[in-house]
């Protein structure tokens, strides 16, 4: 296997100080892997999210992104902060890179630093199983999972949280956010799933339970991001931006 090129790393940005060829380049690598968006869309989604993670080359260009909204919810009387993963794309030169994901683990813990008093929950809606995967990697318990044991308490505030923020383009019954028309999916051959890949049980669980993934149906996950509640390669880069926040 080659290794992904090296990276310099990832940097926090929020959404508001990105420059127009910044966005163009996101927008550029975003197409590149899916069709059925615009620019319209893209911008108006980006417009919707607060921070974003731009992971660049030695030269200062745009290899990698993920957005992310933060916003705080009332449910069963209970105060829940969350954080909405919007579009996630990385050059498939750099698959396996790990730069990205520490960036959001650590600015996760430095949002929870921020309100250590409210639980934190992670909100993604996945259109492949490359996404889905980051949750058995970073969590210990998320929903929907296929053990079962995983998920327990997370089902009804993973609905509520769907519903509010997709109303009626979620169904409760399948987990799935399901628009009229595609706003995004992934692009052949990117939308394939290798035999190899489909054996694997959270690949499996994925395309049964979101079989509509290629046409742009997004599956609902939820987990919550707390230092107990994550993996150890997860918890560490969670925890330094959590004492960063609180030094």
């Amino acid at each position: 296997m080659i290794p992904p090129d090296p990276l310099p790393g990832a940097q926090v940005l929020a959404t508001a100080t990105l420059g127009e060829s910044e966005r163009r380049a996101m927008y550029a690598l975003y197409e590149r892997y899916y069709e059925g968006s615009s620019w319209q869309l893209f911008a108006g989604d980006l417009a919707g999210k607060d921070r974003v993670v731009l992971l660049r080359d030695d030269h200062g260009e745009v290899q990698g992104f993920s957005t992310l909204a933060i916003y705080e919810r009332s449910f069963d009387g209970t105060p829940v902060r969350v954080i909405f993963s919007g579009d996630t794309v990385v050059d498939e030169r750099h698959w396996g890179q790990q730069a990205l994901a520490f960036a959001w683990l650590r600015l996760a813990g430095a949002l929870k630093g921020e309100r250590p008093d409210l639980p934190l929950y992670w909100l993604l809606i996945s259109k492949g199983h490359r996404t889905y995967r980051y949750l058995p990697v970073f969590s210990r318990a998320f929903e929907p999972s296929p053990d079962p044991a995983t998920s327990t308490g997370l089902r009804a505030l993973k609905d509520f949280l769907a519903h509010d923020r997709f109303g009626k383009a979620y169904d409760r019954n399948t987990g799935v956010v399901r628009f009229a028309e595609s706003r995004g999916h992934l692009r052949q051959p990117y939308a394939e799933v290798s035999e190899a890949h489909a054996r694997l049980p959270e690949v499996a669980f994925f395309l049964a339970h979101n079989p509509g993934y290629a046409r742009g149906d997004e599956l609902v996950c939820l987990c919550e991001l707390a230092a107990d509640a994550l993996q150890p390669i997860a918890r560490r880069a969670f925890l330094a931006g959590l004492r960063a926040a609180q030094a």
